[in-house]
């Protein structure tokens, strides 16, 4: 809906020196009466940003309604050859292979390997869905998705966390997210698995369109966490 309202295509604003995040919503209210920024985030060169964050000279500026939980692309992996072995996170166009992706992440020291496979179901508020619509603002949700891997391994002790989303149309029974996460111990590879689709679905900025047979909607997403939205007296 906001980008509906600002226009599909990034625009350029002209803003005083020493400007800041507050200062640059401010002018887009101005120059969009019908832009709603309340409830928003925002992100400063595709890292989340507060409204009193100082903005420079060709920045790149993202406001990010709350996101609903790409570009085909090889699996990515983080840092060395030791630590490709543990995360593994990317977007694609493509079907999940989910059947791989699990095997890869099994190790044989691993006790466990809990999984969380997303799939598109044929209804949503009591509407027969035909298909939903995947977009994402892709280089943030790319480096989002492996931050959240990297914490959750540090957070609950788990060996290996693999993350998969898809973008574009995706049909009736076909997986939307896959995560994976594998682990000596149970316990630990189910409160991960459950923290990283959670959170997930609150940071990531990807975002879902619901197409139903009587009509289409964006998804209302979650709220962001409060440290993260702009709400109250620093919305425009």
């Amino acid at each position: 809906m906001l980008k509906d309202a600002l226009g599909a295509h990034p625009a350029s604003i002209a803003l005083p020196v020493g400007a800041t995040v507050a200062d640059l919503l401010g002018a887009v209210v101005s120059a969009y009466p019908s832009a709603v920024l309340s409830g928003i985030a925002v992100s400063v060169n595709a890292e989340y940003a507060a409204v009193s964050a100082p903005l420079h000279d060709g920045d790149e500026v993202g406001l990010l309604p709350p996101v609903s939980g790409g570009t085909s692309r090889p699996a990515k992996t983080e840092g060395s050859s030791e630590q490709a072995q543990h995360i593994v996170t990317y977007l694609t166009r493509e079907p999940i292979d989910s059947a791989a992706l699990i095997a890869r992440a099994k190790h044989a020291e691993d006790g466990a390997a809990v999984v969380f496979d997303g799939i598109v179901r044929n209804h949503s508020r009591g509407r027969r869905t035909l298909y939903l619509d995947y977009e994402a603002y892709e280089e943030m949700a790319d480096r989002q998705m492996a931050e959240l891997a990297a914490q959750a391994r540090a957070r609950f002790g788990v060996r290996h966390v693999t993350i998969v989303h898809r973008l574009g149309r995706l049909d009736i029974g076909e997986t939307s997210v896959l995560i994976v996460v594998a682990s000596a111990h149970r316990g630990q590879a189910y409160e991960a698995s459950r923290w990283l689709i959670d959170t997930l679905k609150q940071q990531v900025p990807i975002w879902k369109k619901e197409t139903f047979v009587d009509g289409a909607v964006w998804a209302d997403g979650e709220p962001f966490p409060s440290e993260l939205s702009v709400e109250g007296a620093d919305a425009p």
